[in-house]
C-alpha cells in the first residue's frame, strides 16, 4: 500500500485519483476487516462521494495540499458531523455528533477523505477491544486507538487520528508496526473528543512512515505555535545526538525489546549518530504511580455520575480506574500535578544538559501480548504524564513475525526537529516492510 507522500505525487503526475485509492482501501478492508475488526463503521457512499468531488478538484487544479484525497480513519471519541461517537460505549452508541471535532474539521479542509470511525476501547480505556492484530490474530493490538493502528497497519486508510492518555497511541502503533506521533500537549485541539483526563489527553496520529506523521500533524496542528511539513522533512545537517534513559525502561523491557534496540542503536552509531547513556532524573521513580492518580482522579470528574446511573455500560477496568479516583483525596492529586510539573522540568534540563536532540527508548515493554489485554503502557506513560512529543517507529520484527518499535522524545513544541531526527533513525534502521500475511491465529 501506498504511503501518503507517495500517493500525493502519484495524484499530482495524475497517475492515481482519490477514487482509485480510495477503492484500493475499501478493497483491503473487505479482504481484511471481518478477521481484524478495525473499524465501528465504514461510510462507503460518503466517502466515495467525497473522493468523486475531490478528483474534481484537482481536476480543475484545485489542490488543497499533500492530504488531497487521503482516506483517512477517525477514532471513534472524536465528534464527525451527523455520525454516531460511541467512544466504546453501547449506551451512546447512537450519540449523533452536530458538528465535526476541530480535528476532523482541519482533516476536511486538508482535502482528506474522511472514511469511517475506528474502533476505541471503552472510553478510550484499558478493557480489551474487539480489534485483533493484524500481524497475529491471538495478540492485542494494543489500546485504546486500537482500530486506527490495525487499519493502516493494513492499508485500509493511510493515515488514521487517535488519542493518548496514557500509552494509547505508541503503544498500539507499536504493537501493530506502524509509525506514530503524540505531539506535546495542547498541540492539537481537544475540542470535539470524549476526555478521559483532561490534563493529559492528546490528539495525535498514526500512518505507515515518519514523513507522512509531519504531513499529517501539520494540517491538524493549532495555528500558534506554528509546524511546517517542510521543516520537518530538512534533512538533519548532522547526526543526532540521543540519549538512552536506563532505570524503568532497562528493567521493564523484555531481552527481545532490548536485542532490538541494541541493534537499531548500532547501526545508528555506525551512521554517525551520538548515543549516550543516562539515569532519569529522581522524580522519575514516581512518574508511573503519579500519572494513574491523575487520570483516575479526573476519569471519575467525567464520569462518575454516568457510572451511578448505568454501571452495565462500563467494564471491569475503567470501572475501577473511576472507583479508584472516587476515593483518591484531593491532596493526592495535587501532589501528583506539582509533581507532573517538576518530573517535566527535570527531563528537559536533563535533554539540555546533555546536549541531546532527543530521548531514545523502547516503545514498548514486549512484543503484543494476547488478545485479553492491551498491554503494558509503562513506557508511554510518562510522556502523556509529562505532555513531552514522541515519535515511535518499527525497528525489527521478532522471530514470530511481529513487530518492535522505538520512540524518541523530545523537547516541547518542538515537533519539527523530532520528526527530523526519527525519520533520519528509520532511514538508517532501515526496518523491512512488510504486507500482512494470510490473517491465521
Amino acid at each position: 500500500m501506498m504511503t501518503i507522500h507517495e500517493a500525493a505525487v502519484a495524484m499530482r503526475q495524475k497517475k492515481l485519483t482519490p477514487v482509485q485509492l480510495l477503492q484500493q482501501c475499501l478493497e483491503r478492508i473487505e479482504r481484511y476487516e471481518k478477521s481484524v475488526r478495525a473499524w465501528v463503521m465504514v461510510a462507503r457512499e460518503e466517502a466515495l462521494e467525497q473522493a468523486k468531488r475531490l478528483t474534481r478538484e484537482l481536476e480543475k487544479g484545485d489542490d488543497r495540499g499533500p492530504l488531497h484525497g487521503i482516506p483517512v480513519g477517525i477514532k471513534d471519541i472524536f465528534d464527525v458531523f451527523d455520525w454516531p461517537t460511541a467512544a466504546g460505549s453501547h449506551l451512546w452508541a447512537q450519540s449523533i455528533a452536530r458538528k465535526d471535532s476541530v480535528a476532523v474539521e482541519r482533516l476536511r479542509q486538508a482535502g482528506a477523505v474522511i472514511l469511517g470511525k475506528t474502533v476505541t476501547t471503552a472510553y478510550a480505556s484499558f478493557d480489551p477491544p474487539p480489534t485483533r492484530n493484524p500481524w497475529r490474530l491471538d495478540r492485542t493490538p494494543g489500546g485504546s486507538s486500537s482500530g486506527s493502528a490495525a487499519a493502516v497497519a493494513c492499508g485500509m486508510c493511510l493515515g488514521a487520528v487517535a488519542s493518548q492518555t496514557g500509552g494509547s497511541i505508541t503503544r498500539p502503533a507499536s504493537y501493530c508496526g506502524v509509525a506514530s506521533l503524540k505531539p506535546t500537549y495542547g498541540r492539537i485541539s481537544l475540542e470535539g473528543v470524549v476526555p478521559l483526563a483532561p490534563s493529559m489527553d492528546h490528539v495525535g496520529v498514526m500512518a505507515s512512515c515518519v514523513r507522512d506523521l509531519g504531513l499529517l500533524c501539520s494540517a491538524l496542528s493549532d495555528p500558534f505555535p506554528t509546524f511546517s511539513s517542510q521543516n520537518a522533512f530538512a534533512e538533519p545537517e548532522h547526526p543526532p545526538t540521543l540519549a538512552r534513559i536506563g532505570g524503568l525502561f532497562l528493567d521493564r523491557a523484555e531481552p527481545v525489546v532490548t536485542d532490538a534496540v541494541h541493534q537499531a542503536v548500532t547501526k545508528l552509531k555506525a551512521a554517525g549518530a551520538k548515543v549516550v547513556s543516562m539515569d532519569p532524573p529522581a522524580p522519575f521513580a514516581e512518574v508511573l504511580q503519579r500519572h494513574r492518580t491523575v487520570m483516575a482522579v479526573e476519569a471519575a470528574e467525567f464520569h462518575e455520575h454516568r457510572l451511578r446511573r448505568h454501571p452495565e455500560d462500563y467494564p471491569p477496568r475503567i470501572t475501577a480506574l473511576i472507583r479508584e479516583g472516587m476515593e483518591t483525596s484531593a491532596t493526592e492529586y495535587v501532589r501528583a500535578l506539582h509533581h507532573k510539573d517538576t518530573l517535566t522540568d527535570a527531563l528537559i534540563e536533563q535533554l539540555e544538559l546533555s546536549d541531546a536532540h532527543a530521548f531514545l527508548v523502547p516503545a514498548t515493554t514486549s512484543p503484543p501480548p494476547s488478545a485479553e489485554t492491551t498491554g503494558d503502557p509503562a513506557f508511554n506513560s510518562p510522556w502523556s504524564y509529562t505532555g513531552l512529543p514522541a515519535v515511535s517507529f518499527p525497528i525489527a520484527w521478532t522471530d514470530d513475525g511481529v513487530p518492535l518499535c522505538v520512540q524518541l522524545i523530545g523537547d516541547r513544541f518542538h515537533e519539527e526537529e523530532l520528526l527530523r531526527w526519527a525519520a533520519w533513525c528509520e532511514r538508517v534502521v532501515g526496518c523491512e516492510r512488510r504486507e500482512i500475511p494470510t490473517l491465521r491465529s
